[in-house]
């Protein structure tokens, strides 16, 4: 089974958040684009970011990890993380594996954004 490959990329948005917009599926393949996504939306120097799921259809495990690796590098960087447009079957993993403990979920992106400009 072939998967639908992984890009990322960011919008800055006008209250000072930065967007990461994923798309595909988030395993070991994501890595590299993940980063560089990651790496472009903190060298913009936003307040905070917010990750935009809305067109990711599967993660697994080792996308989980990718996701807490964004995780720890937002918290070093003292960056509150937002996210939204997670499928209902991916919101309870992160219940279940506690991003959600970390992370703020929001079910849109006006939502996430209004938040994150607060």
């Amino acid at each position: 089974m072939t998967g639908v490959p992984f890009e990322a990329g960011v919008r800055p948005q006008s209250g000072g958040a930065a967007v990461i917009d994923l798309r595909g599926d988030i395993n070991a393949t994501a890595e590299a684009a993940l980063n560089a996504a990651y790496a472009e939306a903190e060298a913009a120097a936003p307040h905070s970011l917010v990750l935009n799921f809305t067109n990711v259809d599967y993660i697994n495990s080792t996308g989980i990890a990718l996701i807490v690796g964004v995780l720890a590098k937002a918290r070093r960087g003292r960056l509150p993380l937002r996210v939204f447009g997670l499928s209902p079957h991916y919101q309870e993993i992160f219940q279940i594996t506690r991003l959600a403990d970390f992370m703020s979920i929001y079910a849109d992106e006006a939502s996430a954004v209004a938040e994150a400009a607060r």
